[in-house]
Formats: structure tokens, C-alpha cells, sequence
């Protein structure tokens, strides 16, 4: 994708414009990398938000090390936006090569499973970055200004759509890669990071609801 047309450097109009178009990128993996780039943004304004405040000071580790995650989350997964929509249009055209020969065939087996690699690699990404956000929103809620407490939750629901959204695109193109042992460690591991997913939305929610603080980190 050329520097021109990053999905960062385009307004939040002209980007929903793009994907509500005909044209097959941006899709689904683009907009879940973007979710979860808008849920450690609002991770980094509640951190900002509880920093230097005498009633949340005992928690002041807990908000640096939270704000560290999300501003290095949200790039990160501002260019994953780019970098899925780079890797369909890869897998696109490696399913359009020319198969009218043996040694053609061959050609377009092997780009397609690179393709499809680089198209499972990159969601999966997503997905981490995600789960990442998620424990750090965890360990914010509770422990950081209560008058923002809903703006985390609100975090912890993005980054748990945006990281199911991109499991989605990781499960769908592992049957393209052509590497059975890849694509069952590949499975195991989505579905352990969505356990994770689950699990930490919930405790999320549960603490938001208790509208109180709790202890420090250890």
C-alpha cells in the first residue's frame, strides 16, 4: 500500500466511505485492527486521565505501564490495517495466476500458500495486540479514575470485537496455507487467546459494575 493511502492518514469519513464500498479492501481484518487501535486509544485517555490525581496515586505503575501498552498498540495496529489490506490483495492475485501448465500450477500453489500465510500472520497480530490491550484495561479497571470506568469497558468490548473479528479472518485462511502442522498450532492458539478474550471482557465488566477501587497491583 503506498504512503499515499494509509488508512491513518485518511479522515474517520473517508475511511468508512473506503469500506462501504464495492471494492473487497478495506474488509473485515482492516476495521478489526482499527477497533482495537480505538480501544487502546481509549485506554491511553483514561490512563491520562487518572495520572497525577492524589486519590489514584497508589496506582500511579499501574497507569504508566497502561498508557505504555496503548501507545505502542496504536500504531502498531493502525499499519495491520494497511498490512491485511496488503496481504488480500496479495492472496487476490496469487488465486488469479495462470494454471494452464504443470510448472504454473506449481507457481500459483506456492504463492498462494505464502499468500495465505501472510494473511493468517497478520490477523493473528491483531489478536495479540489485543489480548495485550485487554490485561491492561483489566488492571485499570479498579484502579483508575471511576469517573472514566465505563470508557474502559467500553475498551475492553472494542478490543474483544476487534480481536474476534480478526480470529475470524485467521481461522478462514488457514486452509490456504498448506501447512497442516501451521494451521493446527495456529487454531490451538486463537482459540486460547479468545479463552483470554472472554475472560478478561468479563472481569472487566464485573469490576466497572462494582463502581469501586480495589487494591494495587502486587
Amino acid at each position: 500500500m503506498e504512503p499515499s493511502t494509509r488508512y491513518a492518514d485518511l479522515t474517520l469519513a473517508q475511511f468508512e466511505e473506503q469500506l462501504a464500498s464495492a471494492a473487497p479492501v478495506p474488509g473485515g481484518g482492516s476495521a478489526s485492527a482499527i477497533a482495537g487501535s480505538m480501544a487502546a486509544s481509549l485506554l491511553a485517555m483514561v490512563s491520562r486521565l487518572s495520572t497525577d490525581r492524589p486519590k489514584y496515586a497508589d496506582y500511579a505503575a499501574t497507569h504508566a505501564r497502561a498508557l505504555a501498552v496503548a501507545e505502542d498498540a496504536r500504531p502498531r495496529l493502525l499499519n495491520l490495517a494497511d498490512d491485511d489490506a496488503t496481504a488480500f490483495a496479495a492472496f487476490a492475485a496469487a488465486r488469479k495466476m495462470s494454471r494452464e501448465t504443470e510448472a504454473e500450477q506449481e507457481r500459483r500453489e506456492a504463492a498462494t500458500h505464502e499468500a495465505a500465510r501472510q494473511a493468517s500472520d497478520i490477523p493473528l497480530a491483531v489478536v495479540r495486540h489485543c489480548v495485550a490491550i485487554l490485561e491492561s484495561v483489566e488492571a485499570m479497571a479498579g484502579r483508575s479514575n471511576l469517573n472514566a470506568s465505563s470508557d474502559l469497558e467500553v475498551a475492553a468490548r472494542l478490543a474483544g470485537a476487534a480481536a474476534r473479528g480478526a480470529a475470524a479472518n485467521v481461522m478462514i485462511n488457514l486452509p490456504s496455507v498448506g501447512d497442516d502442522r501451521y494451521a493446527g498450532a495456529t487454531r490451538l492458539d486463537v482459540t486460547e487467546l479468545l479463552e483470554s478474550v472472554d475472560r478478561l471482557t468479563a472481569q472487566v465488566a464485573q469490576t466497572v459494575a462494582a463502581g469501586s477501587l480495589r487494591e494495587p497491583e502486587a
